[in-house]
């Protein structure tokens, strides 16, 4: 390559660096994403000059397309803790609600824990599998997950409630109703809570009975742009020095 033709790449290098000074850092995501996969590009193609190799251009494209159209893998379940919240799943207590409401009308059977048939410590297990929550079978168990509700003044909706002996368990939906499968013959359904505290043994909340705002992340975009500037700045140092060593 031509000394002209190299002192023209620097400067187009030098355009591209001075146009990601002028980036806004607050750019929406998928610009951000953008702009990494171009500096990129712009990176590889200007050391590829500086080493006198082709590939490094395509290599480097073909890897940002790769990650462009990655997708996250699926949430993983989480054990229900004993004396903590199942965070990680992300599920809340109102989650929790309309999960169980989905089994509305299913009817009661001992040991059952599907659509065709499920008893009161089925319910709870099959609700919390579907939000990725990996609950104990039995009523006594379950009872020992999450941490401890002081009263009933003091549940939330997808609280659990288990009265004195452990031989039963209720969903609390809210409004002073829980959701439950009663006893054979009869069918998943809200009821008004017939349980005082002087008859609970425990309230268990699960999960956390609200969503956790997500943390600010203001320097992510700022982050990159300024390493994409470095990029490029090392790319355009690597054909000056290709040029001195060429003179």
């Amino acid at each position: 390559m031509s000394v002209d033709a190299v002192l023209s790449r620097i400067a187009e290098i030098r355009t591209q660096i001075d146009a990601l000074r002028g980036t806004p850092t607050t750019a929406a995501a998928s610009g951000s994403t953008a702009s990494g996969a171009a500096s990129s590009g712009a990176f590889a193609d200007a050391l590829a000059t500086a080493t006198g190799t082709g590939t490094a251009a395509t290599t480097t494209s073909a890897g940002a397309a790769s990650t462009a159209g990655a997708t996250a893998a699926p949430a993983t379940s989480v054990d229900a803790g004993r004396g903590t919240l199942a965070t990680g799943s992300g599920a809340t207590g109102s989650d929790v609600v309309a999960a169980a409401e989905k089994y509305l009308g299913v009817p009661y059977v001992f040991g059952g824990e599907s659509r065709s048939g499920m008893d009161c410590s089925g319910l709870v297990q099959t609700v919390f599998k579907d939000l990725g929550v990996t609950m104990p079978r039995v009523v006594p168990d379950q009872a020992d997950m999450g941490v401890p509700v002081g009263s009933l003044q003091d549940a939330k909706p997808g609280d659990l409630i288990i009265p004195k002996g452990e031989q039963h368990i209720v969903i609390y939906v809210g409004e002073g109703k829980v959701l439950h499968a009663p006893r054979p013959g009869k069918d998943v359904r809200i009821v008004d809570n017939w349980y005082k505290d002087s008859d609970i043994a425990t309230i268990r909340r699960i999960v956390p009975s609200e969503a956790t705002a997500p943390a600010a992340t203001p320097t992510v975009a700022s982050a990159a742009s300024a390493q994409s500037v470095t990029d490029l700045q090392t790319a355009a140092l690597l054909s000056a020095m290709r040029v001195g060593s060429a003179a």
